[in-house]
């Protein structure tokens, strides 16, 4: 989600080209689940590209820390909710991957590609 990243660009493509799916920490949430299933039945997508970035926020503390900060910015109480934070973001990635890869849901001859998008350099360093 973060606007400092054009996805299409990074990648070489064009409007139109992609279907891009953006939330935070890059996760495989149930909702990019459903949308996936979505997008491969309906739309003819065939190849995913699970893309998180460095310099993420959802990378820069725990869950607690990330509940905190809300806390005290706003006074709302987001504790009831799944944040999603990431320690290790190379092992989130290949977790999420491998839950695409199993998702029953998905067709298993699905495309399924990892990188890490580098902010500071622009290099995309594939998992």
């Amino acid at each position: 989600m973060d606007s400092r990243i054009d996805p299409l660009k990074i990648v070489g493509m064009s409007a139109g080209d992609a279907k891009i799916l953006r939330n935070a920490g890059a996760r495989v949430t149930e909702d990019v689940l459903r949308t996936l299933i979505l997008a491969t039945t309906l739309l003819g997508v065939n190849r995913v590209l699970v893309m998180p970035h460095t310099d993420c926020k959802m990378a820069s503390g725990t869950e607690e820390q990330i509940h905190a900060a809300i806390f005290e910015k706003s006074a709302i109480d987001t504790r009831s909710i799944e944040i999603r934070t990431v320690s290790d973001q190379i092992a989130a990635l290949k977790s999420d991957l491998v839950r695409i890869e199993k998702f029953p849901l998905l067709p298993k001859d699905i495309a399924v590609v990892g990188a890490v998008y580098n902010v500071k350099t622009g290099e995309l360093k594939k998992i």
